[in-house]
């Protein structure tokens, strides 16, 4: 059985925690590796290598820094192939969408490329006389990264090149579900001329993410993950005078207008609520037809549920791959048994889905809901698969109270064929990303990507100028260089525009 191990000190490291936890391939439902879980004595470890580290590479000149982002970004170019192939045998998403994120990650990568710019601060010459004033931004110093299962690159990859090239050294914890991503983009730094100890991987469960948010070497604390994790990790982390930005779980609807395009729309909710099996915190899962577009909605998206192409990552013809382990596909259609008791109408029941060849895989087909109600669970709740539930609106006021009453506040999109009431939307929407007749409202590296209400905990949105900020500190220098007679003692507040 093949064994997957840490990344300490510039090289690959076995455990010693003598505990592991088992690797997937979500498609054959069987144990492909075993992923060491690290002992808090470990992560002790790699900060204490880190902390060594990071004074040199702070010192480095930004440009210097950026160079090592521009050679990451040619070799996970070149490795985009293998990478996808790693993410799909043990994720399960399609290949081509596991090349998507390769690219989505990628971005960030060509961002931090440009962080000598983004590290420039303020010069005022004469704020007072013969007194100037500048700003610069710093690095933290050693922080860390706890990441899920459903993106093992691409979401490492919204922290790890802001953290670098602004001078951090980074510790990554990532999913056990989906481990060897994060030792490619180990492999792959080191190659591009990373310096040791600067970037580390940790692997493990509860005891690694606990020692992180407790040892005093860590500056910061950057999560992605479900709401009551999230929740969890930045009061432990903030209770420990870390900063922390920790994105929690959504609840993504798509409001649909009469007047949108019905077909295009219904495309728009077929690729978001079920690409990637509906394991993305982007995923929309929550259709409000507003007026007459409900039963022309239906009547489109029915058929195109049933005719989901549902196989293998590696399948090049499928559209679907399966969830990422049983307990998970268990968890999911115990939601699908709730909606049918609560009383919405499952239109297309994907829970009997048997693959020949594939028997034990963690298959679901896509589910339908129609008539759901805003007091049913499958409403309230994130179910991070298939399921998609239409819930009926009679006007646009009633669907924007809706999309602002819930607790989730992450993503959500509009689709009409009117500027005006897209417009209102966009400004009336409680909701950190909205698409206007875009489905997943993913903005790009040079923004910032986070939600508002239960979907984020913390001050800063990731990557993106948001990201640089999150990991530098602000410091404002006034300065005077002392010319002719001393002026004595001065016992009033200082005013430096006299």
């Amino acid at each position: 059985m093949r064994e997957i191990g840490h990344f300490i000190a510039g090289r690959p490291t076995p455990g010693t925690s003598g505990q592991f936890g088992d690797v997937f391939n979500p498609a054959l439902g069987e144990v492909t590796a075993r992923v060491a879980l690290a002992s808090a004595a470990e992560v002790d470890q790699a900060v204490a290598v880190a902390n060594r580290a990071f004074p040199a590479w702070a010192a480095m000149p930004a440009l210097r820094r950026a160079r090592v982002m521009f050679r990451l970004k040619d070799l996970l170019e070149r490795n985009r192939a293998r990478i996808s192939a790693a993410i799909t045998a043990e994720h399960g998403k399609i290949l081509s969408d596991a090349d998507g994120e390769v690219q989505r990650g990628l971005e960030v990568v060509e961002f931090a490329c440009g962080m000598p710019h983004l590290l420039k601060g303020e010069y005022t010459e004469q704020v007072g006389t013969g007194i100037d004033a500048y700003s610069v931004r710093q690095p933290l110093g050693v922080v860390a990264g706890i990441t899920p299962f459903n993106f093992p690159l691409m979401v490492p990859l919204w922290m790890v090149p802001v953290a670098l090239a602004a001078g951090n050294c980074f510790i990554l914890k990532p999913s056990e579900k989906d481990p060897s991503a994060s030792l490619i983009l180990a492999e792959l730094l080191a190659e591009a001329g990373l310096p040791e100890g600067v970037f580390q991987v940790v692997q493990g469960a509860r005891t690694a993410v606990e020692a992180l948010l407790a040892h005093p070497g860590i500056a910061a604390i950057s999560f992605v993950g479900s709401t009551a994790i999230a929740e969890t990790i930045w009061r432990a982390g903030t209770a420990a005078g870390k900063r922390v930005q920790a994105l929690g779980g959504a609840k993504n609807h798509l409001v649909v207008m009469p007047d949108a395009d019905l077909d295009d729309a219904a495309d728009a909710l077929m690729g978001s609520a079920y690409g990637a099996a509906g394991e993305r915190c982007m995923a929309v899962s929550v259709a409000v037809a507003v007026g007459s577009a409900g039963d022309a909605l239906i009547d489109r998206l029915e058929p195109r549920v049933r005719a989901l192409k549902i196989g293998p990552g590696t399948d090049p013809e499928a559209e679907m791959g399966p969830l990422v382990t049983a307990e998970h596909r268990a968890k999911v259609m115990g939601y699908v048994d709730h909606g049918v008791a609560e009383g919405a109408k499952l239109l297309v029941d994907g829970r009997g889905l048997r693959l020949q060849g594939y028997e034990r895989g963690f298959f679901l087909g896509g589910c339908l809901f129609d008539g759901v109600g805003t007091d049913m669970r499958i409403y309230r709740d994130e179910i991070f698969g298939p399921v998609l539930g239409v819930v009926r609106a009679p006007d646009l006021a009633t669907a924007t109270e809706m999309v602002n009453r819930h607790a989730y506040g992450n993503g959500v999109a509009i689709f009409t064929g009117d500027g005006g009431t897209a417009r209102e939307f966009a400004s009336q929407a409680q909701i950190g990303m909205v698409g206007v007749n875009v489905p997943i409202p993913v903005p790009m590296a040079f923004h910032s990507f986070g939600g508002w209400k239960s979907s984020l905990f913390g001050d800063h949105h990731v990557y993106g100028p948001e990201g640089v900020r999150f990991y530098t500190r602000y410091k404002a220098i006034t300065q005077r260089w002392p010319a002719g007679a001393r002026r004595g003692a001065e016992f009033v507040m200082p005013t430096p525009g006299r």
